[in-house]
């Protein structure tokens, strides 16, 4: 795998200094942390270096900047008093969707917790949080039993190997059942693949073959029944599980199972042997290859069923994965702790959105009759914030769990969903493991830039059918690939190193990412809220009348204002040294 392939990719319309390779997605100094108002910034690794310029002086107390801030200050209220107002049992749409809500805990609120993902989530969240204390306090007598066995410490965390396969073989079996089994055979078979191919060509090609076709058999056989395979295999069939349907959770099994084939197949290649240091970063640990000794099937399992990030994630590839045991990064308490705060913050915002704002209900019995065109897209808003906490919540608190036991996997979220105005920026901090495993296994190995056009529609296809075979999200993947397009062609139009000096710039820019922002929105209620039919209605209901018509103009130069905010936020994390290609 080459390591110094650079994407110069453009991700936003504002200058970028220093060139980044395809991991250096971010740059924090580790000399100067975030003060002020970009300490709400994630922290992320940082991996790439920057070479630092005079950044244009603060906008903060403007003029012009007074003026964003008044109209944010009656704007933001406003968008969350839309969806309140119509949540409320006295409004005429009520009764339709009344029979989705449930007893809530806040105020003698009902909750709206009929979004079926995210009520697996929330309705076990205690369970999930008794078996991750389970798992620490087992972890602790483990390691206090073989470190006090061991003739010196080790410098390595590889005892806790068999822990984590002891673990995992519990876990799954509880969660899958006898389905368990099955799960085995088809990570052995990969296996077997990678180490029969070796070095070859032909190891990747049957890889992809074997983990695509594995993806839709699970999809048209629903998992597989042991009877199915002969009848006297049909007692097997008895023990469920608590979690029966191990094939849908298989899709982020199977990217573990590319991981570990093609990172196996470059280390062959490159003969592997390669020294790192526990103040290794994100990217070194992904990009160097292990000994070819630790490409073993202990440690593949270890790997693909590690506990923590098992179910959700986030993506680890095999190479991170196995240089966090050989050499243990130090993830301090004071850092475990802020992210736990973190989540509680965002659990606690997801609450009262699902108490006070009964937009999935709304919008999965479609009682929008007689919503204005302001009142529809303001269910769709909601609905996309919920969206993106209903994904937020679990990835960091398995990303939590899996902190606390010493493993350090990427943060995938990175921005606020509101928080983006350039589509490519947007999709490097949504789901970022996700975006850096197809950057790494897919986009590189394609010809990346060489055939950006091609590349980018083959990803997100790609992207679509690995969430979910069906034509909805397909239409999903192409409507994001034809989205890119724009911000694309006003790079090449527009380059910064141009016209960035000009007073002009920043405002065209700004308009640029208004547009960003609307098809964004617009390709994400396909993929993920109301489909095409739901979009087609709701693009008629503000497009067809002169009601709607003005509520766009309205809406255009309000999202221009927040984009302005957003480009005034990045620079203060630059001046603050803080990165972000997103």
């Amino acid at each position: 795998m080459p390591t110094e392939i650079v994407i110069d990719m453009p991700t936003d319309m504002r200058n970028q200094e220093g060139r980044f390779s395809t991991f250096d997605l971010d740059y924090t100094p580790p000399n100067l942390k975030p003060r002020g108002i970009t300490s709400l910034t994630v922290d992320i690794s940082a991996s790439s270096r920057v070479t630092n310029e005079p950044r244009p002086p603060p906008r903060w107390k403007t003029p012009e900047f007074i003026f964003y801030y008044v109209v944010a200050l009656f704007v933001i209220p406003f968008m969350a008093w839309v969806p309140v107002h119509l949540s409320s049992p006295s409004h005429p749409n009520y009764p339709y969707y009344h029979h989705k809500l449930s007893p809530g805990w806040m105020f003698g609120r009902e909750v709206d917790n009929s979004d079926t993902q995210y009520r697996s989530f929330r309705n076990n969240i205690l369970p999930l949080t008794f078996l991750v204390l389970i798992f620490i306090a087992l972890k602790y007598i483990y390691t206090r039993s073989a470190l006090r066995s061991a003739l010196s410490i080790p410098s390595d965390k590889l005892y806790l190997i068999p822990f984590f396969l002891l673990f995992s073989a519990l876990y799954l079996t509880g969660l899958h059942g006898t389905s368990v089994f099955k799960i085995v055979f088809i990570l052995t078979a990969n296996y077997w693949i990678a180490k029969t191919s070796r070095g070859l060509r032909i190891g990747p090609l049957l890889t992809w073959i074997f983990n695509v076709l594995i993806l839709f058999a699970n999809e048209t056989y629903g998992g597989y029944q042991y009877a199915s395979f002969h009848p006297s295999l049909e007692v097997l069939d008895a023990f469920q599980g608590i979690y029966p349907r191990w094939h849908i959770s298989f899709n982020i099994t199977m990217l573990r199972l590319i991981s570990f084939n093609m990172d196996y197949y470059w280390a062959y290649n490159s003969r592997g042997g390669d020294n790192l240091s526990s103040a290794s970063t994100e990217k070194e640990r992904a990009n160097t290859p292990l000994p070819l000794e630790d490409y073993t099937y202990r440690n593949y399992i270890t790997y693909v069923l590690y506990p923590p990030l098992y179910i959700a994630g986030p993506i680890l590839t095999f190479n991170n994965f196995m240089w966090q045991l050989r050499c243990p990064i130090n993830i301090p308490i004071r850092v475990q702790g802020r992210y736990l705060v973190r989540f509680l913050v965002s659990l606690l915002t997801m609450e009262s959105i699902l108490h006070y704002m009964y937009v999935v209900a709304i919008k999965d019995t479609k009682a929008w009759q007689g919503y204005t065109p302001l009142e529809l897209s303001m269910i769709g808003f909601w609905n996309l914030v919920i969206v993106w906490l209903k994904l937020l919540l679990p990835w960091r608190f398995f990303r939590l769990w899996s902190l606390a036991s010493g493993i350090d996997p990427p943060e995938n979220m990175v921005r606020c969903m509101v928080n983006n105005y350039s589509t490519l920026g947007f999709w490097r901090s949504w789901h970022r493991s996700y975006n850096l495993w197809i950057v790494r296994y897919i986009y590189i190995p394609l010809g990346g830039t060489k055939n950006v056009i091609l590349t980018t529609a083959l990803v997100f296809s790609f992207v679509a059918l690995w969430h979910d075979l069906s034509f909805r999200l397909l239409a999903w993947g192409w409507l994001v690939s034809f989205f890119i397009l724009p911000e694309l062609l006003a790079r090449y139009l527009l380059p910064q190193t141009k016209y960035g000096q000009s007073p002009w710039y920043r405002h065209v820019c700004a308009m640029g990412g208004v547009f960003n922002m609307l098809m964004m929105a617009s390709a994400n209620l396909v993929g993920f809220v109301i489909g095409t039919d739901g979009i087609m209605y709701m693009a008629n209901q503000i497009m067809g009348t002169w009601q709607g018509f003005r509520f766009l103009l309205a809406a255009i130069c309000i999202i221009f204002v927040g984009v302005q905010l957003m480009f005034e936020y990045r620079e203060e994390e630059m001046r603050k040294g803080v990165y972000r290609r997103c």
